[in-house]
């Protein structure tokens, strides 16, 4: 009996047709923004042809707006978009708006939907996720912004954010914090929908990193902004998923988030290595071409190992997404294996470009200075390899052997 790999005709069909708009159209409108068009424009002329072909919220239900593709379509169109920064904006999957749209969608009451995630749906508005503090990082359990009822239906939030990734962009915000500080660890937070702009949401600045900002980087919604919340009032029918459940959806919509920075990888290491091929099949040096050249093959053959694991780790999560079975253990090592396979992919071509590579008349290197923090959001490496290590032995503990913590139960 043979194990089956075959993917559905119409899910093979979706990736073809989503493949063929970000090479027709979203990757020409990065040159057209280069060349100095403007964003706005260009992004809602994406967006319109975007709709009319049927490709918007892929992984929304089809009841809202959306194509509602299950895991493992969602995940091969992901594997598509993230060959353009343009991609996901184009078909309004980007983060993190994505994540924010489904936690509404399954822990919003009629009223935060209508008034909060059909304007998102619609490609109306914008969200952003204010969870992080400088004092917990890594440590959700750590932060220490406060929510107090007031004794009007209200709650009054005080405290601060760091690295709430597109608020500078965001019309509206998802705030977690501290409901009741007595409560069990995992129990305390609560998170509330906060529109903006706001007296009490100060937005102090767009935090510079590393990576390399062009003119619409923030437009786009690539700042990540400090935060200070003081006396912000929310109504209490802005509380979402109820008092205590923050850190619970907090976790469920950090590990989409997860999962969709892993596919974008896949599809930017995609590109990145057949930006090196084009390049060595057309480049000699001392009468040779690059492309003949051993070392060379070896070296693209090392980023085509890569890519091939990514891809198995994606769709066997993908499987067991379908199948509704518990993918926390694979998703944490997915993540980790796929922050490293893009940083290697694209570091290696662009020593296959030269100086080219390390200049800016590629993407190459505005990749490389981005993809680094693949390795600190949704949570860092260690985080993850300490969860990974530690069902390591639980495994072995409870069965004897660390198989199952190992992709033992692959199918």
């Amino acid at each position: 009996m043979s194990i089956d790999f075959e993917i559905p005709a119409e899910a093979k069909a979706i990736r073809a047709k989503v493949r063929q708009f970000v090479h027709d159209e979203c990757v020409p409108a990065e040159q057209a923004l280069a060349d100095g068009g403007d964003f706005k424009t260009i992004l809602a002329g994406l967006r319109a042809k975007a709709r009319a072909e049927g490709l918007w919220c892929p992984f929304i239900p089809v009841e809202y707006g959306g194509m509602g593709l299950g895991p493992l379509a969602n995940a091969l169109v992901q594997m598509e978009l993230g060959e353009s920064h343009l991609g996901a904006l184009s078909m309004n999957s980007q983060g993190p708006d994505d994540a924010t749209m489904l936690t509404l969608l399954a822990h919003g009451t009629e009223y935060q939907k209508e008034k909060y995630l059909k304007p998102l749906l619609n490609g109306e508005k914008r969200v952003c996720y204010s969870m992080t503090e400088k004092a917990a990082g890594a440590d959700a359990t750590g932060m220490q912004t406060r929510a107090v009822k007031d004794g009007n239906e209200n709650y009054v939030l005080n405290g601060e954010k760091w690295f709430s990734s597109a608020a500078s962009a965001a019309d509206l915000a998802v705030v977690m914090a501290m409901t009741d500080p007595d409560a069990p660890r995992h129990q305390r937070y609560s998170t509330f929908i906060v529109e903006l702009p706001n007296p009490g949401y100060i937005i102090k600045r767009d935090i510079e990193t590393m990576a390399s900002e062009g003119p619409f980087t923030k437009v786009m919604g690539g700042g990540h902004s400090e935060i200070e919340i003081k006396d912000l009032v929310i109504p209490a029918e802005n509380l979402l998923g109820g008092e205590g459940n923050g850190f619970n959806m907090g976790q469920h919509r950090l590990a989409y988030g997860r999962l969709r920075h892993g596919m974008h990888n896949v599809a930017m290491a995609q590109r990145a290595l057949d930006l090196a091929t084009a390049h060595v099949t057309q480049r000699s040096t001392f009468g040779q071409l690059l492309s003949d050249r051993q070392g060379v093959q070896w070296m693209l053959a090392d980023c085509a190992s890569e890519l091939y694991m990514a891809r198995l780790m994606l769709l066997h999560i993908a499987y067991k997404a379908e199948k509704g079975m518990d993918l926390r253990q694979e998703n944490s090592i997915a993540k980790v294996f796929l922050a490293h396979m893009v940083h290697k992919v694209v570091d290696t071509a662009i020593q296959l470009h030269g100086a080219l590579g390390y200049s800016h008349d590629t993407p190459l290197a505005s990749w490389y200075t981005h993809i680094r923090s693949q390795r600190l959001v949704d949570g860092p490496d260690e985080v993850h390899r300490w969860t990974v290590g530690r069902n390591v032995i639980k495994a072995y503990q409870q069965f004897g052997t660390t198989a199952s913590a190992a992709g033992g139960d692959l199918i």
